[in-house]
């Protein structure tokens, strides 16, 4: 089958001329002016591989039809060559610019004639080729793109269930209310936000403080093993009793290691920092590392200060519970351990929101 030629001049013994020179190769349509040039593109368009276009014509000249085929969306899919005799530079320069692709010199050579059709009709058969075929492949990859957020966002509702079941076994050891984890969970929310929002440099992403929340509730995944005549003794520890409690830092670590399965690689470092450093303090005196600083991950630092801040406004099996004001006064005045000056002032941004929060209980 034959690719189709539209030519669009008034006079028709060069529509003749040129019709005998490409008749062989191609099958050909004529348009004696540009508004019947157009209303041919408007109806096949599709089926048209190659505009041959005199510009000097009554009822509507070249550049009108350009203007035209560019309204139709047709430029990029079907070359346009101008049919002219010598022309000046200025003319030339803006034919290119209304998406002529090449010019056709009167009086016609045949041999250039054809030449110049074929090297435009095939370039724009494999541009279009390509250009269908990166389409295809740009479909294939969002679907595929599609697929893989959904996989990504099955497994991390998988994960986050996982944890909330670690988290909720570790209350049921510890007797502590089924409400704890997710109050820190939105505790850590209320100050990772604030925190971020004023402290920019370091870089906590809307990801990132989602990462943080989520893996806050195993921040005391260790406490499953440890034995209950430690963990629910309602006395003070002794000084060996609170050295093994202390372990549950690195006992959670090791439980999180021995943990299998399509966990997502920063969820769980970021679970692993929160575990083994929820305990350590700004100056050093914290535990099982003694960091001292921003050598405390910041993740660990601000879940710290939302468990400590639970722990304190609620009642547990060792100690009554303090007011939101005497829990504020504490943590500020470093009698829970010493927080980093920038956290401080997070916290004091957010006392009314976490006073809040603790009051709805």
């Amino acid at each position: 089958m034959k690719n189709k030629i539209l030519i669009v001049d008034d006079a028709e013994m060069n529509r003749d001329l040129l019709c005998e020179i490409l008749k062989e190769e191609y099958d050909i349509v004529e348009a004696e002016n540009g508004k019947q040039a157009l209303e041919i593109m408007e109806k096949e368009a599709e089926n048209i591989s190659a505009i041959l276009l005199d510009i000097v014509m009554p009822v509507m000249d070249g550049f009108q039809v350009l203007d035209g085929l560019k309204e139709l969306n047709v430029l990029d899919k079907v070359p346009v060559l101008v049919i002219s005799e010598e022309t000046s530079i200025q003319n030339e320069k803006k034919c290119f610019e209304c998406g002529v692709s090449d010019f056709i010199g009167r009086p016609f050579n045949a041999t250039l004639v054809k030449k110049r059709v074929q090297n435009m009709v095939n370039h724009y058969v494999y541009k279009n080729h390509l250009e269908e075929k990166v389409e295809e492949q740009t479909i294939v990859l969002r679907k595929a793109n599609q697929t893989l957020k959904q996989q990504a966002e099955r497994l991390a509702k998988r994960n986050q269930e996982i944890i909330d079941m670690l988290g909720t076994i570790v209350e049921y050891r510890s007797l502590e209310s089924g409400e704890h984890i997710q109050r820190v969970k939105d505790y850590t929310r209320i100050m990772a936000e604030t925190f971020g929002e004023k402290y920019p440099e370091y870089g906590l992403t809307k990801e990132q403080i989602e990462t943080i929340v989520a893996a806050s509730a195993l921040h005391d995944l260790g406490k499953i093993a440890i034995p209950d005549s430690i963990l629910l003794k309602p006395g003070k520890l002794t000084k060996d009793e609170f050295e093994y409690m202390k372990s549950h830092t690195l006992r959670g670590c090791e439980i999180l290691d021995s943990m299998k399965g399509e966990w997502n690689p920063k969820e769980k470092a970021v679970s692993y920092e929160i575990i083994r450093s929820h305990h350590e303090r700004y100056d050093g005196k914290g535990y099982p590392d003694g960091l001292k600083g921003d050598e405390i991950p910041i993740s660990a630092q601000i879940v710290s200060v939302a468990d400590v801040y639970d722990a304190l406004v609620n009642e547990r099996c060792y100690k009554s519970a303090y007011s939101t004001d005497e829990a504020f006064h504490m943590i500020i005045n470093g009698e829970c351990g010493v927080f980093s000056p920038k956290l401080m002032e997070a916290f004091r941004i957010v006392r009314k929101q976490f006073e809040t929060y603790a009051n709805m209980k």
